[in-house]
């Protein structure tokens, strides 16, 4: 990937956080981080305009550094059947190799 992702909105950044927790190792565990970019950033394409109207997610994406600031801890965790769920939406996203715009 040629950029960094990241979210203004805690649970938005939580699902991502659980999404990359299941894709890891199996004792993976989700975090979410309070973070600040570097240089400029762009709406993330994915889930914007080219897919969806506006930013309703405020998304972004950028190719510089984030900074950390600190963990969040108080995000709203997906409930085993929201997880299968999308597990099941992945596991189609792959079948179908479903397109990224980077």
């Amino acid at each position: 990937m040629n950029h960094v992702y990241f979210t203004a909105l805690r649970d938005g950044a939580g699902l991502a956080a659980e999404i990359a927790a299941m894709l890891g190792p199996d004792d993976a565990e989700p975090h979410v981080y309070v973070v600040e970019p570097t240089g400029p950033f762009e709406d993330d394409p994915n889930v914007t305009d080219k897919k969806f109207p506006g930013n309703p997610t405020r998304s972004f994406r950028t190719t510089d550094p984030l900074v950390v600031v600190e963990e969040v801890t108080d995000w709203t965790r997906l409930t085993p059947e929201a997880l299968a769920t999308w597990a099941e939406r992945l596991a189609i996203m792959r079948q179908t190799r479903a397109e990224i715009i980077n």
